[in-house]
C-alpha cells in the first residue's frame, strides 16, 4: 500500500514539473456551466533515434606484483 501511495506521489510531482517546465500545457476550452468542462491538452514531441558510432577505447594492462 505505500509503495503504491509513493508512485501516486511521483506520478504527481512529474506531472506538476512537466507542466511547470511546458511540458504540457493544458486549456479549458469549454466552460463547465451545465455541461462537463471541456480541456484542449498540447504535449510536447520527443524523437529518440539511435546512431551507430566507432569509439576509441583505452587499453588496461594490469601486473600482478611478485611473490
Amino acid at each position: 500500500m505505500r509503495a503504491l501511495l509513493v508512485i501516486l506521489a511521483l506520478v504527481l510531482i512529474a506531472g506538476a514539473a512537466a507542466m511547470q517546465f511546458g511540458f504540457i500545457s493544458i486549456d479549458q476550452t469549454r466552460p463547465a456551466v451545465v455541461q462537463a468542462p471541456r480541456f484542449e491538452a498540447d504535449v510536447a514531441r520527443v524523437s529518440v533515434g539511435t546512431e551507430n558510432k566507432t569509439v576509441a577505447v583505452p587499453t588496461v594492462e594490469v601486473e600482478r606484483p611478485a611473490k
